[in-house]
């Protein structure tokens, strides 16, 4: 384990030391758990983004109704 060194707000601190006394737990531990609770949830909403991206792959892939993309790109591209 590595040592570090935070800054808390004074209201941090006072639940902080409240929940430490109301679970027995000390406050590296509660503080270590939130962090890992915190990246867990940050790499879960990550997995989504992700997941949301992979599944919008090729939605407009067998669309007979929108314009050749192809074309509009190239006179687009003669107008500048």
């Amino acid at each position: 384990m590595f040592r570090t060194q935070i800054y808390l707000t004074p209201s941090e601190r006072e639940d902080l030391l409240e929940l430490a006394k109301e679970t027995g737990l000390n406050q590296s531990l509660l503080i270590r758990e939130a962090i890992d609770q915190f990246v867990e949830a940050k790499k879960a909403q990550k997995k989504n983004k992700v997941n949301a991206l992979k599944l919008a792959a090729g939605i407009w892939a067998e669309r007979g109704d929108l314009p050749d993309f192809r074309s509009l790109r190239t006179e687009i591209d003669r107008e500048f």
